[in-house]
């Protein structure tokens, strides 16, 4: 069996947190990986490099979205970057930009990048699916 897709997202907000972009990425079935800050999203990757992406704000607190980029296709250069535009802010060095206020957007390129594993997980709801309205019925 394959394994889902795993996407690290770089997030503002403190680790108590919860994270609409985090949330929004699991509900898809997706697993994710937290950092808070660019440096923490730098040494995670080089712990796992294998990431099938990065979804990052443009307006991180403590960096430059397009060094934190560059800092991060050093270590894994095939790496997707995808960044929330934040107000008039974008990543030029990003490999995709998304509107903040797009949640849809944000997951057709993520599903646009793992295609075959999306489907797998979109088959495996829809069997599930039928099988809880066979067992309601």
């Amino acid at each position: 069996m394959k394994r889902r897709p795993c996407f690290l997202v770089i997030d503002r907000e403190f680790a108590g947190s919860i994270s609409t972009r985090k949330l929004l990425i699991e509900t898809a079935k997706f697993n994710v990986i937290t950092a808070y800050s660019g440096t923490e999203a730098i040494e995670t990757v080089e712990r796992f490099p294998a990431v099938n992406g990065v979804v990052l704000d443009a307006s991180l607190g403590d960096m430059e979205c397009d060094d934190l980029i560059k800092a991060l296709k050093v270590i894994a250069p095939d790496v997707p970057t995808i960044s929330i535009e934040g107000g008039s802010r974008t990543c030029a060095d990003a490999d995709y930009n998304v509107p903040s206020f797009d949640p849809a957007k944000l997951l057709e390129v993520l599903r646009g990048l793992q295609p075959k594993e999306s489907d797998v997980i979109d088959r495996r709801d829809e069997e599930l699916n039928r099988k809880a309205e066979a067992e309601a019925e």
